[in-house]
């Protein structure tokens, strides 16, 4: 007859050793520390090319419409949030024109212009209007203006 106290021995000695194992498995790795530094480039401001297009027509007392389209000539879309009209030119041969007659308001967009556009439509129109003033302004017929806009 077998020793049944000689059967739990061996039981509980494989036990102990089962645990010891596990507790060198549980702490067998390596801790340590460490320092470094990276680097990386990060893009820099860009900017659209705005060309606005008026509809033909203009006659003191109107309002015609404008549109939009920006170039982006970098490798990042640029958001336009908003086209501003900064001044107005007349050609040379209607020097007298009285630009001031002209004005535009602020047009919003909220639009992103893709990278490497070259004429991306912007979704809102602006309304380029003549004023009629009490003084004759013939010295604007036929003109070809030039606009120059900005946009944030």
């Amino acid at each position: 007859m077998r020793n049944p106290l000689t059967r739990k021995r061996a039981i509980a000695a494989l036990g102990a050793i089962a645990v010891v194992a596990m507790t060198a498995v549980a702490v067998a790795y390596w801790t340590g520390g460490g320092s470094g530094s990276g680097s990386a480039d990060v893009g820099t401001s860009g900017s659209v090319t705005l060309t606005g297009t008026v509809t033909p027509g203009s006659a003191p007392g109107t309002a015609e419409v404008v549109t939009f389209t920006a170039a982006n000539a970098g490798d990042s879309p640029i958001q336009v949030t908003k086209v501003h009209l900064v001044s107005i030119a007349a050609d040379s041969e209607h020097a007298a024109c009285e630009t001031a007659d002209f004005s535009m308001a602020d047009v919003t967009q909220s639009h992103q212009v893709p990278a490497e556009a070259t004429a991306e439509a912007l979704p809102n129109n602006g309304s380029l209007v003549y004023a009629n003033t009490a003084v004759s302004q013939d010295a604007c017929k036929g003109a070809t203006l030039t606009l120059t806009l900005s946009s944030s």
